[in-house]
């Protein structure tokens, strides 16, 4: 058992330093259309991505480092992007890679596990509060509830669940870590 025990924390660290070493600058292109205080508003085009539902386990994002790792059809490794999300969609939690521009639904690998899927992500207007700090539950709550008040007090239709993006590795110091909370918006 002692062990077994050493090997998970073993495999984990040496995992999260992987982890570390392949965070990426390619980040989902898009234009910022306006601007605040609080939050801007971003205009995102249609974009690939790999996602997998949360099984209770919180391993999605080891699968979905696997698929990009090599773990496909075609065993090819894919180069990892910014930002991860995490979206809640009928009571289960989504999490989600972004695909680099070079791929489509012609040329992308497809995936070897029936939990992982590639999906198109709509385009669409995002309303989008950036922060730093630990990607902590309490904090993108936090930031969330700030970003869903700014919104209804400018009469912002919101016609999504919040979406959590992060940016940086687990080992980033807190205070240079990139996080943002979203919500699709409609824009008159």
């Amino acid at each position: 058992m002692i062990f077994k025990n050493f090997l998970n924390i073993f495999f984990c660290t040496l995992f999260f330093f992987l982890y570390s070493a392949v965070m990426a600058a390619d980040e989902a292109n898009y234009e910022v259309i306006n601007k605040n205080d609080v939050y801007e508003i971003r205009k995102y085009s249609d974009r690939l991505a790999v996602e997998t539902i949360s099984d209770g386990q919180n391993n999605s994002f080891r699968k979905l480092f696997n698929y990009i790792s090599g773990n496909n059809k075609t065993s090819e490794e894919i180069k990892m992007t910014t930002p991860v999300t995490r979206i809640e969609r009928e009571g289960n939690m989504t999490m989600q890679f972004y695909l680099p521009s070079k791929y489509n639904s012609s040329n992308i690998p497809n995936p070897t596990r029936k939990d992982v899927r590639v999906i198109t992500i709509a385009g669409g207007y995002f309303a989008v509060l950036r922060y730093t700090g630990r990607a902590s539950d309490k904090n993108f709550i936090k930031h969330k509830d700030i970003l869903e008040k700014e919104l209804k007090d400018n009469n912002t239709n919101i016609i999504s669940s919040p979406i959590r993006a992060t940016y940086d590795s687990p080992f980033t110091l807190p205070m240079n870590r990139r996080n943002e909370v979203m919500f699709k918006v409609e824009i008159n």
